[in-house]
């Protein structure tokens, strides 16, 4: 199975009709997995952490929403038995039994397979270190040949400070800087350099005053690292000035 790196924003995004074409679009080029395994920006926790749950709830991790977006539902089954292949891979994991998907999870989930008829499960960030997590995302890379789709989910820039009111406003400089030396590192296969983003990347500290956003990508690196995976852009552009670059390894 080919690893992805999305962009998902905040619910509103859903609301993008660009973006939820383009992410439409894209889920129908890919083969049909077995089953999806989820790396959100919104689920740090140590040790890492699964959420082997045979049903899945959904987590509104976000306040202050017009009530609609507390009302989306996503009833995908849960993946009890992936959960048995993660931890075969992944020392020390650790089992939550009632932990829901997170809107880094379900809201991109929601427009790739809306049928919701893939097994999700979701893994946690246990640190935010660039190569721990992609020692992680290494340790989980067998799974692609059992039809798990891996999906890191984040945003390629996230400052909220930096906001611009206006969905369609062209991108601040740092943000568009950013994502330009991105997408040129991860097509351009320089690993060490993304891993190294906050000292190589121009404004990274603009771009990610904390980096949790950046950080599902060192996992789909790692996933991908020792198969000679081909990386290209899927989506592209900006929404309120932040990148909704996302990527796909083949």
């Amino acid at each position: 199975m080919p690893v992805l790196y999305l962009s998902h924003g905040a619910p509103p995004l859903a609301d993008d009709a660009v973006w939820t074409r383009e992410l439409a679009a894209w889920s129908a080029e890919l083969p049909r997995p077995s089953s999806i395994l989820v790396v959100s920006a919104h689920w740090e926790d140590a040790p890492t952490t699964v959420s082997a749950t045979r049903a899945v709830p959904l987590v509104y991790d976000f306040w202050g929403f017009p009530e609609h977006y507390y009302r989306v539902r996503y009833d995908a089954p849960g993946a009890p038995g992936l959960a048995d292949e993660v931890a075969a891979l992944v020392p020390g994991l650790r089992r939550d039994e009632t932990r829901g998907l997170d809107h880094g999870a379900y809201v991109p989930l929601v427009e790739m397979f809306p049928a919701a008829d893939v097994p999700v499960l979701q893994l946690s960030m246990p640190t935010l270190d660039p190569e721990r997590l992609f020692a992680l995302g290494r340790s989980l890379a067998p799974l692609r040949d059992q039809g798990v789709l891996i999906v890191g989910s984040g945003f390629t820039t996230h400052n909220l400070r930096g906001l611009d009111p206006d969905p369609a406003a062209p991108p601040p400089a740092w943000s568009a800087e950013f994502d330009a030396w991105t997408e040129r590192a991860v097509t351009g296969g320089d690993v060490d350099a993304v891993l190294d983003f906050r000292r190589k990347a121009p404004a990274a500290h603009l771009a990610h005053p904390r980096t949790e956003h950046f950080a599902p990508l060192f996992v789909t690196l790692g996933a991908t690292a020792d198969a000679s995976a081909t990386p290209r852009t899927t989506v592209d552009g900006f929404w309120h000035g932040l990148a909704k670059r996302s990527f796909q390894f083949d």
